[in-house]
């Protein structure tokens, strides 16, 4: 969003903490506490969690658990159109990254399909990637598309969620030479099983991606 928009949007239309409902800030310090009591954990996952990486990824971190004020903010950021609330969260998937994980030379979204795109008018795994690579001083490319709308995931059992998205995504033909041989960053809002980052990384490697890491904003436990 434009400087000069967005401080017209913020004269118009206050923005709202969608975590407390605070007005004046897009998320009050309290409720983005939540997104930083992970940055010094050490990389990898906490005891009492399944240990499995999704296939094809090198690591996996994220911010926080799927509930409460981070919960509130994600679905504020893709059902009710708060594009502001952005920037803090990506800007803490970016910070989580830059403390725990082991490099990276290209931040990718993962994208809606092009039906949503139309209906919701923005992708909000773009928005997110693209203050997470500013944070991370690295290039962000929208290098991947949905051959395939699917179901949406939160709509599916575990054991469906692999199905539903197994060939669903392909990378651009005008990205893939920024792709081949690089270490690709995989941003993503939310991983439950890891079914679409793990489809992501297979079709960032049929293009020739030398590696493929991922971090979201939260994790659904």
């Amino acid at each position: 969003m434009m400087p000069a928009v967005a401080a017209l949007l913020d004269l118009v239309l206050p923005p709202r903490c969608p975590g407390c409902g605070a007005e004046g800030t897009s998320m009050c310090p309290a409720c983005t506490r939540p997104l930083e009591r992970r940055l010094d954990e050490p990389p990898g996952l906490p005891i009492g969690l399944p240990a499995d990486l999704p296939e094809g990824l090198a690591q996996l971190e994220w911010c926080a658990a799927f509930t409460g004020p981070v919960r509130a903010a994600l679905l504020a950021l893709k059902y009710d159109g708060d594009r502001r609330v952005a920037e803090p969260l990506g800007r803490a998937a970016g910070r989580r990254w830059s403390r725990a994980g082991a490099g990276g030379e290209l931040v990718v979204p993962v994208p809606i399909h092009a039906e949503r795109l139309r209906d919701r008018g923005y992708d909000q795994a773009v928005l997110l990637a693209r203050v997470a690579a500013s944070e991370l001083g690295l290039p962000m490319a929208p290098a991947l598309q949905r051959a395939v709308a699917t179901t949406a995931q939160y709509r599916l059992g575990r054991a469906g969620r692999a199905a539903n998205v197994g060939h669903a995504f392909e990378c651009r033909r005008e990205h893939v030479a920024a792709v081949r041989g690089r270490h690709v960053l995989l941003l993503d809002d939310i991983v439950t099983t890891g079914s679409t980052l793990a489809a992501c990384a297979q079709a960032l490697y049929a293009a020739g991606a030398r590696c493929v890491s991922g971090v979201t904003v939260a994790r659904e436990r």
